[in-house]
């Protein structure tokens, strides 16, 4: 057997020796939290433990895999081969097979996934008949989710005036309705869902409490890994079965506790210490992955933050390079630094691809930073979703566009047909591809030859595939004239999609907004270049550039040399030795929705603490002065994260982040902190009073400097000095109730009255 103690620093061994009552492992990034778990677990069966006397939870079924593989190196196979180690949800599903005719289930019950789940859930919504595109099965679900990880049964659910309230005010007050009957038909099928794994488990233990002491008895030992990702559910749980030996260990991070969304509560972990009276804290505050300075960045930004359990990570590292924070003037500017940036580092220090990270806040900000490789010849990879084309909703978008172009494209139009739904269903399309076959013509030439196979479908059916023909053919004539952006945008309207994506408020229905928004923003980025370079702006020209960007013929599977990028979510529990963190501007990073509540704001820089804490060596942070939104360009302010974090850290000029709409967006102090190296007194600027039933538009090209000119927002300003040609001309301008700004012209909407000296 390995001699694994001497393995340890202080702190880890008395996290691993002190096996009795409850124990509190607040774990920093980087501490060797894998490594605690793994040998005290092993410590105990090395004092004589019996292994099903153990019950160790976690959340992947990666993370218990290679615990258990550690364990067996440690002390033997044999040893370890009895451990009660997995999920949450395989332990208590384990758990359930034993003793589900208490519950009125056999034994071979059958888990739902979540597919299966909305496939019933669709079924019980056409028999109530409701209509499905207010009761949208992935809504109804996420609602049943939540109601059943708080342990709200569908009677209690439906007796709620507080839920029932809620789903009248959301125009969806038959949840309660269709919670009962899914509950019903699940139970009639001898199924669970992932949800019910936990629930019935709950339920198992409140109403048969001689099977809950079975269980008490049975684990002497309770280990939990990244208790700070527990929700309600499981928190019942693990504190009902230790109720008896209060022999429970806990693993996490409150810095790291991310996934609110999902159901996790903070809460468990800050209130470890209320449950169990007497017990033990111990703190691995040793970071052995990241540089001195990386580490000391990440604790001067999480100190911010109320609600946490003190402690002061460390690291013995070299000091390593200072943060970078690198000003771009656009996204696709930023996208071409991050890109240089990585060709550059790899060059000169021979790095792998696969020792680079780029991070960001959404999904969508994927699409300009692999535009950007690809251009460097850069491979990537996209971590935990699609290349941002090969998402469904952008394909379903693109199928479009092919077939207003193309119209033999068989298909796209097998996609889109019946998407969104017009009652164009499976028969009618195989029948449609069995004629067109003995024909030997498309499906298209079928389409627009119906009458001439009688009989083929009925007479309403004909009328339904009528106007899709009808709706692309005005599609196609829309192209003929218009450009590219102007074509995608009306396409994505009249075809239903923009409509359809709009009624989904869960979060993967915005994601899939925020991602046709995206794929809006490329098209105009390219109108706009192709209109600068002369070159063909229409749709046809586009749809080229897009087949090209996302042929991956030639990647290999087994080639793993490449960028990761990821959001930060995903990136949680990896490193990398070089890690970009992209979009670092308010509304984006944090999120805007965080605003407005302490809480989600202390979530947002919980999130960032979690992006730094991902890098072995090197951080560059990126923010950009405009960018495009819902195909209109913003001028963004870098992130308040960015002034939060001591300067000393920091190597790059920056801009601290303002208050927008006139909202304080940060604490006392961070800017004067942070930005009093970078202040110009800008002396005072009189500026005339101006008429503005007067005014007249201005070309940017005619603007001076001395010009007093008028903006929607911001008023009458007078412009102070005039950068950059063409369609990077810029003109700085002072608002005497705004302050100084600086406005690309191409974009901006100014008005004028007259000239000043």
């Amino acid at each position: 057997m390995v001699d694994f103690i001497n393995e340890l620093n202080e702190n880890q061994r008395e996290a691993v020796v002190n096996t009795e009552g409850p124990t509190l492992v607040i774990a920093g990034a980087g501490s060797g939290k894998t490594r605690v778990l793994t040998y005290r677990i092993a410590n105990l069966l090395s004092k004589g433990v019996p292994a099903y006397r153990i019950l160790a939870l976690t959340f992947t079924n990666k993370a218990a895999r290679e615990m258990q593989k550690r364990i067996a190196t440690l002390v033997g196979q044999g040893n370890a081969a009895n451990l009660w180690m997995g999920t949450f949800h395989s332990i208590f599903s384990k758990i359930l097979r034993v003793e589900a005719e208490h519950l009125g289930y056999t034994s071979n019950f059958t888990i739902y996934d979540s597919q299966d789940s909305k496939n019933l859930i669709k079924s019980i919504v056409k028999d109530l008949k409701l209509d499905d595109k207010v009761y949208k099965p992935n809504d109804v679900l996420g609602r049943i989710s939540m109601a059943k990880n708080n342990l709200v049964v569908a009677q209690a659910y439906a007796q709620s005036a507080k839920i029932t309230s809620a789903d009248q005010a959301a125009k969806k007050p038959m949840i309660s309705e269709i919670y009962k009957y899914y509950q019903a038909r699940c139970k009639q099928s001898d199924v669970m869902d992932f949800d019910d794994l936990l629930l019935q488990t709950n339920i198992l233990f409140r109403d048969f409490p001689e099977i809950l002491e079975k269980y008490q008895k049975k684990f002497d030992y309770i280990l939990v890994d990244e208790y700070q990702d527990t929700n309600y559910s499981q928190y019942l749980i693990i504190k009902r079965l230790a109720e008896q030996h209060k022999n429970i260990c806990v693993v996490g991070d409150d810095a790291q506790s991310i996934y609110s969304f999902r159901g996790a509560r903070i809460e468990n972990i800050l209130n470890f210490r209320n449950d169990y009276p007497g017990y033990k804290l111990c703190k691995l505050e040793q970071n052995y992955r990241s540089t001195t300075t990386i580490v000391d960045a990440a604790n001067s930004i999480i100190s911010r933050n109320k609600e946490q359990i003190p402690k002061k990570t460390f690291s013995q590292n070299e000091e390593g390079d200072k943060i970078r924070v690198m000003k771009a003037l656009s996204d696709k500017e930023e996208g071409f630094q991050v890109a240089q940036e990585i060709f550059r580092i790899s060059q000169n220090e021979q790095a792998e691809f696969n020792n680079f990270a780029i991070l960001y806040r959404t999904n969508a900000q994927s699409r300009i930073m692999e535009e950007a490789l690809r251009k460097r010849n850069i491979p990537y990879k996209i971590y935990g979703g699609l290349s941002f084309y090969q998402r469904k909703e952008i394909k379903d978008l693109i199928a479009y566009l092919r077939l207003t172009i193309n119209q033999n494209d068989e298909e796209a139009l097998k996609r889109i047909i019946n998407y969104p739904r017009r009652g164009i269903g499976d028969t009618t399309i195989d029948k449609l591809k069995e004629v067109a076959q003995k024909y030997n013509v498309s499906i298209w030439t079928l389409l627009c030859n119906l009458n001439k196979v009688p009989g083929m479908v009925s007479v309403m059916t004909a009328a339904k595939l009528t106007h899709f023909r009808q709706l692309i053919e005005g599609f196609t004539e829309i192209a003929k004239e218009e450009n590219a952006y102007e074509t995608t945008y009306r396409v994505a309207k009249a075809s239903g999609i923009i409509e359809d994506l709009s009624s989904d408020d869960t979060p993967e229905g915005v994601s899939r907004r925020e991602n046709i928004q995206e794929l809006m923003n490329a098209v105009k980025d390219f109108c706009e270049t192709a209109y600068k370079e002369g070159r063909d702006d229409k749709l046809p020209a586009f749809l080229e550039g897009v087949a090209l960007l996302t042929d991956q013929d030639s990647e290999k599977p087994e080639d793993n040399n490449k960028v990761t990028l990821m959001t930060i979510h995903s990136a949680k529990g990896l490193e990398f030795e070089n890690v970009f963190i992209v979009g670092m501007e308010e509304e984006l990073f944090p999120a805007q929705q965080s605003a407005y509540s302490p809480s989600a704001l202390e979530e947002e820089r919980r999130l960032f603490y979690v992006a730094l804490t991902r890098a072995e060596k090197r951080v560059i942070m990126t923010y950009s002065t405009s960018r495009y939104k819902n195909g209109n360009v913003v001028y963004p302010q870098p992130s308040r994260f960015i002034a939060e974090i001591d300067p000393h850290y920091l190597d790059g000029f920056f801009t601290p982040a303002r208050p927008s709409m006139g909202r304080s967006l940060h604490g006392p102090g961070i800017q004067e902190k942070v930005a009093r190296p970078n202040i110009t007194l800008q002396p005072k600027v009189e500026v005339p009073d101006i008429d503005t039933s007067k005014l007249v538009p201005i070309n940017g090209e005619q603007i001076i400097p001395g010009m007093v000119i008028f903006h929607p927002n911001f008023g009458p300003g007078k412009v102070i000095s005039i950068d950059g040609l063409g369609v990077n001309k810029k003109a700085k301008v002072m608002f005497p109730k705004h302050g100084q700004k600086v406005l690309l012209l191409k974009f901006a909407k100014l008005y004028v009255q007259g000239h000043t000296n």
